[in-house]
């Protein structure tokens, strides 16, 4: 093992819930109020009671190693504590508990515009940042153009950030964070602000980043961004830490954890299926065709059934259907305008069921989420229903021949090669 860049070693952080009075006169009520809670807190069965209610542990004994110029995901729902951990890194907040160790010089970008005055320019906030992640003058003038070239913001130098807008805020933040000569970069939800280009830059800046040898550690929400960014993926889990390790082998383990299966959902009443006026969905199943219907595996097909009430007559109506791996990517998309029966053909009103067959060896092992689209005439989407249905498609281990990593990719298809010799083995060199 290297050098450690982060060391964390039983690191805990307790908050105080509610705690403090936030207004600044009393009222006759608040000093009623005041003396009840005196008086009740004078009773130790109930005080302590009181302040269990009232703290919260944000993180809880987390001990972990970072070694030098290795890029880390974090990741976790909402609350885990990923922010927590990154603002103790960053010296922002101290720990209740435990100790934080890290070797460099540290960048972090955790809010947008953390260490802007509102009131100075783009320009005058450069330098302010930039002291204040500890560069030197000669430092920024250097990099200077290379941080406007990287924001894009040029025109609107000399303009308040008052003025700016999040995304020109967090252009303009990430920039002077991502150009800070450091050897630690802490970056928390980079990708939640900003336009398509510019998410490409910073995903782009990060990566060279951690090639060029910096320590980098990453909050995101985003698994395509772990994955394609992070070498080693840390999972929190409210405060403590679940699992660290390989990203490809956290990110699936926490995607599992958390996508929950739904293979079938029934709704048999009209007026409170999911749909409108025009449409409404009475079921939507995924079953394999062969042996336990539940379990579907890489080689195993399976059906797709949806079944729909339509209450608009003479309408041509179409199923296009989306299957989304665990990171969010299509997967492929398939449509009953295939059906040459019901093609441009109207359709009265009525219950209808449409069914797909999927071949087998087509799906990577993962988890899989369905979007449906109705179309009318082929162009007006009348409705649609996200995640109507999430299934698990299954690697037994007999089908991996020895391979114990994950294949690359949603689609695993079982495609047939040939290799043949075509001339007898001569040694290199031989003529």
């Amino acid at each position: 093992m290297g050098q450690f860049a982060v060391r964390c070693e039983n690191l805990s952080k307790q908050y105080r819930i509610g705690d403090g009075d936030t207004s600044p006169y009393a009222t006759l009520r608040d000093s009623i109020m005041s003396s009840i809670r005196t008086h009740a807190q004078s009773i130790r069965s109930r005080r302590s009671v009181r302040m269990k209610e009232q703290t919260i542990w944000a993180l809880q004994n987390v001990s972990f190693e970072v070694e030098q110029g290795t890029v880390v995901g974090i990741i976790g729902r909402n609350g885990a504590g990923k922010s927590t951990l990154l603002k103790i890194l960053s010296r922002i907040t101290e720990p209740t508990s435990g100790f934080a160790d890290l070797r460099g010089r540290v960048g972090s970008l955790l809010e947008i515009g953390t260490g802007f005055h509102p009131e100075l320019t783009g320009r005058e906030n450069i330098y302010l940042s930039g002291a204040i992640y500890g560069m030197e003058k000669s430092e920024i003038k250097r990099k200077f153009d290379e941080i406007v070239g990287f924001c894009e913001l040029a025109k609107f130098l000399e303009t308040p950030v008052k003025h700016y807008s999040s995304g020109m805020y967090m252009r303009l933040a990430f920039a002077v964070t991502a150009h800070l000569d450091s050897e630690i970069l802490l970056v928390d939800e980079v990708l939640a602000v900003g336009d398509t280009a510019f998410q490409k830059r910073c995903l782009r800046k990060m990566k060279e980043v951690g090639i060029g040898g910096q320590t980098v550690l990453f909050v995101s929400h985003s698994m395509a961004a772990i994955q394609r960014l992070c070498q080693k993926t840390l999972w929190l889990e409210e405060g403590r830490i679940v699992r660290l390790g390989p990203t490809t082998d956290v990110v699936s383990a926490y995607i599992n954890a958390n996508s929950g299966s739904v293979v079938e959902q029934i709704w048999d009443d009209p007026s409170t299926a999911p749909g409108n006026d025009e449409i409404r969905l009475r079921r939507a199943a995924a079953s394999a065709r062969e042996g336990d219907q539940s379990i579907i595996s890489i080689s195993s097909p399976f059906t797709l059934e949806f079944e729909y009430w339509n209450f608009v007559p003479s309408a041509c109506l179409s199923l296009s259907v989306s299957i989304f791996d665990e990171l969010g990517t299509l997967a492929f998309c398939t449509t009953t305008a295939s059906d040459r029966k019901w093609h441009r053909k109207p359709f009265e009103c009525g219950l209808y069921r449409s069914v797909c067959d999927v071949p087998g060896n087509l799906l990577n092992d993962g988890t899989y989420r369905i979007t449906v689209h109705v179309v009318r005439n082929m162009g007006s989407v009348v409705f649609h229903c996200e995640d109507v249905l999430a299934f698990e498609v299954l690697d037994p281990a007999h089908s991996r021949e020895g391979w114990l990593g994950k294949w690359p990719g949603s689609v695993r298809p079982l495609l047939d090669w040939r290799t043949e010799k075509i001339s007898p083995a001569r040694s290199p060199g031989a003529t």
